[in-house]
C-alpha cells in the first residue's frame, strides 16, 4: 500500500485546548502590538480596517502553527500538509449550486433570529457596529471575507478539527456536525450562528467526499463574496431584499436548489477520493 504523504492526525480534548493557547497567545501578542503603537506612536489604530485584518491572520497562524508543532509533528514525524487538489470540472458544476441552496435556506432560518428587544436589540447594534469597521474599507474587507478567512478557517475547521476527528474514528456524519458548531461559534453572535453552522456542513461534507480542501475553500469564498457583493451594491443584507422577494421565496429556492444537487452530489455522483 502506498504510504500517504499527509499526516495521519486525530484531534481530541487536547488539539482543541492547543488551538486555543494558539488563539490566546496570538490574542495577547495582538493587545500589546495595539497598545504599544498607542502608548509608544500615540497612534490608536486598533479599530482600524486593516489592523483588524492583520490581527486575524496572526491569530489564525499561531492557531495553526501551535498545532503543527505541538500535536502533529510530534506524533506523526511528517509537518501539517493538506491536499489542495483541483477536482473535474463536473464536480464544480454540482457543488456551487449546494452551496447556494443551503446559503438560500440559511438566510431564512437567520431572518426567524430577532434583532430588537432587551438581549438582541443592544447585541445586534453592537454587532452591526462591528461589521461596519470592515465594510467602510471594501478592499480589506474583501480580503478579509474572501481570501483570508476562507483559508484559515477551513484549514482549522475542516482540514484540522474534522479531518482529526474522523482519523480518531468519530463517524462522518457527526464529525461534520461538531466542527460546523464549533465553526458557528467561533463567529460570536447568534445570527451567523445559524448560518454558518449550516453552510459549514455542506463544507465539511464536500471535503468529506473530495479530500480536496480546496473544494471547500472556493465554496467558503464564494459565500462571503455574494454577500460583499450583496452589502456594496445593493446596501442589503441578504437576498430577499436585494431582489424584492419573500423570505419564504428564497427559502423555497433553496430547499429545491440543496435538494436537487445534495441527491446528484450523493446519489448519482459517487465521488469518493482517497488521501496519499
Amino acid at each position: 500500500m502506498e504510504q500517504s504523504r499527509y499526516p495521519k492526525y486525530i484531534f481530541d480534548w487536547i488539539g482543541g485546548l492547543i488551538l486555543f493557547a494558539g488563539y490566546i497567545a496570538g490574542s495577547i501578542a495582538i493587545g500589546f502590538l495595539g497598545l504599544g503603537g498607542k502608548f509608544i506612536f500615540k497612534l490608536d489604530f486598533m479599530q482600524k480596517p486593516w489592523f483588524l485584518m492583520f490581527s486575524n491572520a496572526v491569530v489564525f497562524c499561531l492557531m495553526i502553527a501551535a498545532f503543527d508543532f505541538l500535536i502533529v509533528r510530534p506524533k506523526t514525524g511528517k509537518k501539517l500538509n493538506f491536499n489542495f487538489s483541483p477536482t473535474n470540472f463536473y464536480t464544480y458544476l454540482l457543488i456551487f449550486p449546494l452551496m447556494l441552496g443551503m446559503m438560500f435556506i440559511g438566510e431564512f432560518v437567520t431572518s426567524q433570529i430577532p434583532t430588537t428587544g432587551p438581549f438582541f436589540g443592544d447585541f445586534y447594534e453592537f454587532f452591526e457596529n462591528l461589521m461596519a469597521n470592515l465594510v467602510d474599507d471594501p478592499v480589506v474587507m474583501i480580503l478579509t471575507a474572501v481570501i483570508m478567512a476562507p483559508i484559515f478557517e477551513e484549514i482549522i475547521f475542516r482540514g484540522i478539527i474534522q479531518k482529526g476527528l474522523v482519523n480518531k474514528g468519530v463517524k462522518p456524519w457527526k464529525a461534520i456536525l461538531l466542527s460546523s458548531i464549533l465553526f458557528g461559534l467561533i463567529h460570536g453572535n447568534p445570527w451567523q450562528f445559524a448560518g454558518a453552522t449550516l453552510l459549514g456542513c455542506v463544507l465539511g461534507l464536500v471535503y468529506y467526499k473530495t479530500k480536496s480542501l480546496l473544494l471547500p475553500m472556493l465554496l467558503h469564498g464564494f459565500n462571503n463574496l455574494c454577500s460583499s457583493v450583496l452589502i456594496f451594491y445593493t446596501e442589503k443584507e441578504n437576498f430577499a431584499e436585494a431582489f424584492q422577494v419573500s423570505e419564504y421565496m428564497v427559502l423555497a429556492v433553496g430547499i429545491v436548489l440543496f435538494s436537487v444537487f445534495y441527491y446528484l452530489f450523493i446519489k448519482k455522483y459517487k465521488v469518493h477520493y482517497s488521501e496519499v
